[in-house]
């Protein structure tokens, strides 16, 4: 008896840990062809830059980018084909402190990545993009800046 429960606790475990993964459905393989990833600063606002070189877009959909601790949506570039564009903004929100609860009512609640916990250096960004309807992540690596000229 003690030996079959001690299987079963080990069985249990086994599944416990093998469902906890590290990656998080962070995908191998890139979901498109992609140039050389980039950005530049300006004040608060980080404007990333994403070049597609082939997508299938019947299947793929970029969505967002997470890079430095900001999360944007990417839009296409209308003046430039094959460019994505997110702009991030680092500014802090004006918080209303008062003695008065009615008035500190107004300040927004701050708003929570529902992101997997991935580690990334800063040369490195998440993408998440959808592929037939499901969400999923891809690891950008090599970003550098690149200055406004």
């Amino acid at each position: 008896m003690k030996n079959l429960l001690l299987v079963c606790s080990a069985v249990l475990a086994v599944i416990m840990f093998s469902s906890c993964a590290g990656n998080k459905d962070l995908q191998e393989r890139s979901p498109a062809q992609f140039g050389e990833a980039y950005f530049d600063v300006q004040g608060n606002i980080t404007t990333f830059y994403l070049p597609v070189n082939a997508i299938q877009t019947e299947r793929i959909r970029l969505d967002s980018i997470y890079f430095r601790n900001m999360m944007a949506p990417l839009e296409k570039d209308p003046s430039t084909p094959g460019l994505y564009i997110a702009k991030l903004t680092s500014g802090k929100r004006d918080f209303i402190m008062s003695s008065d609860p009615t008035e500190e009512y107004a300040n927004k609640m701050p708003i929570k990545s529902d992101l997997p916990d991935f580690k990334i250096q800063d040369n490195e960004a998440i993408l998440l993009f959808s592929q037939n309807g499901k969400s999923k992540y891809f690891k950008l690596k090599g970003i550098k800046e690149r200055s406004q000229e």
